[in-house]
């Protein structure tokens, strides 16, 4: 008897820890995505009638049959809508609120440029952007803030200070500033001016120790900037390749901001992987592109009417004169880039209050449609915005645990939901035609009824 009772102690035992482990230990958090057509991020196509499965943060399966679920799942249906990957934005700049160079040098303090990104990232989550790569001027601050929950944003992946030379666009300094004197956006580390080689190396290490995922290098001049001419070429051979060098050390990759064919050239000769802007673009530039496995974003702003309606532009004689032969110049920027396709990312590059940021984000989208289609402007918005931010590597890529801008078996759970297909109707992406002439406006585009972020509803409107 008492060999019975204590073979049956035994079981009862097993039977009350396992009871508890399962107790301290319930099965994750799930989402089903159900009746939903799905736009996947890479192909012109759109899978109809399927189902998502998230678990925690990633996709854990996609289905075109039923699939399995823990019970307490939360149950999403779709109604026939389009889920996409979240859209990933390439270049922004967070810290810089405007409305001129000078004023963010002289009047701006660091609770000023603090709060306009805290502000500028939640605009960006609610206008559909679960990852956004800042090029300049934003250290890693915001994305603790954002990652910890305190704030509400994207993805985010930091430059920190913009790297540059004495009179180029890395200049923020005032105009009578003597060289190597303290400026304010020095101190707060938005911009530095390096001279020499050294100089590159000691700014782009400080940049990673300050959160920097990838470093920036102001390589040529641009138009709304107060010493620069676009066609100036600001960085030596040897400078370009300390850039280069202290990114390799940390895994990483150098973006930078060219505007000449030369730039770019010199830029991707020196192992750069990203080039910004990039409006000299012709077949010669696609084809070292191809070879060193770089890519590039592009302000299509840039090849706008309006863009010469802008009071930085307009109402600046040195700026107006700057883009009206800009303008001339790079007029083929448009169709080299469908003749020579590259791998080219989403770019808006706004510097102005968040409100019209807003608004300039939608045209943006709207410019993407318009110049090259809906196909290669959600491409650009999603898995090509992926690969670019997966650049920074297994060291300072921060979210390393899935893929970002597809759908696909163990990507984030970074997904939107839209109201139609944006591949036969672009607008439902919050893509807009007005500028300059805009209305306000709304915070989330009213298409976009859920925004979901690393698992977690953002927006649900269903």
């Amino acid at each position: 008897m008492k060999h019975k009772l204590k073979n049956l102690i035994l079981p009862l035992a097993f039977l009350v820890t396992t009871s508890v482990i399962a107790a301290e230990n319930p099965p994750p958090q799930q989402v089903l995505f159900k009746n939903v057509n799905i736009f996947n991020g890479t192909e012109n196509k759109i899978y109809k009638n399927q189902q998502v499965l998230v678990e925690a943060n990633l996709i854990k399966e996609i289905s075109a049959g039923e699939i399995q679920t823990n019970s307490g799942t939360t149950v999403i249906d779709g109604g026939g809508r389009t889920l996409t990957p979240g859209f990933v934005e390439a270049h922004a700049h967070f810290m810089l609120m405007g409305p001129s160079v000078p004023a963010m040098e002289a009047q701006k303090t660091w609770e000023d440029f603090g709060i306009h990104a805290t502000k500028m990232a939640e605009m960006y989550l609610m206008q559909g952007f679960t990852t956004v790569r800042d090029a300049g001027g934003a250290n890693g601050g915001i994305r603790r803030a954002i990652d910890s929950g305190l704030i509400v944003g994207p993805r985010f992946y930091p430059s920190a200070a913009f790297i540059g030379t004495r009179g180029g666009h890395a200049d923020f300094a005032n105009f009578t500033s003597p060289p190597d004197a303290e400026t304010n956006v020095g101190r707060l580390n938005i911009s530095q001016q390096a001279n020499g080689p050294d100089d590159v190396r000691k700014f782009a290490r400080n940049n990673f120790r300050m959160g920097a995922t990838q470093i920036k290098f102001m390589q040529s001049g641009g138009i709304v900037s107060a010493f620069d001419p676009y066609q100036l070429l600001a960085g030596s051979k040897e400078e370009l390749e300390a850039a280069v060098q202290v990114a390799n050390e940390y895994g990483s990759y150098v973006m930078v901001h060219a505007y000449r064919k030369q730039a770019a050239l010199n830029a991707l000769n020196a192992g750069v992987k990203s080039i910004e802007h990039n409006l000299g673009f012709d077949k010669e530039i696609a084809d070292l592109m191809k070879e060193k496995g770089a890519y590039t974003t592009t302000n299509l702003t840039s090849f706008d009417p309006s863009i010469l309606e802008i009071p930085p532009v307009r109402d600046v004689p040195s700026s107006l004169a700057k883009a009206l032969s800009a303008k001339e110049e790079f007029k083929n920027y448009i169709s080299n880039m469908k003749k020579y396709p590259v791998k080219r990312g989403f770019n808006t590059d706004c510097i102005d209050t968040v409100e019209r940021c807003n608004i300039q984000v939608a045209y943006e989208k709207h410019l993407n449609d318009k110049y090259f289609g809906p196909y290669a402007a959600l491409v650009a918005m999603t898995s090509v915005g992926g690969e670019i931010v997966a650049l920074s590597g297994d060291f300072m890529n921060p979210y390393r645990e899935g893929k970002l801008g597809v759908i696909e078996q163990g990507a984030y759970a970074d997904l939107l939901l839209l109201d139609g297909n944006p591949l036969e109707d672009f607008s439902v992406v919050g893509a807009s035609d007005k500028w300059l002439d805009s209305p306000l406006r709304p915070a989330s585009p009213e298409t976009i009824r859920v925004i979901m972020k690393d698992g977690v509803f953002y927006k649900n409107t269903l």
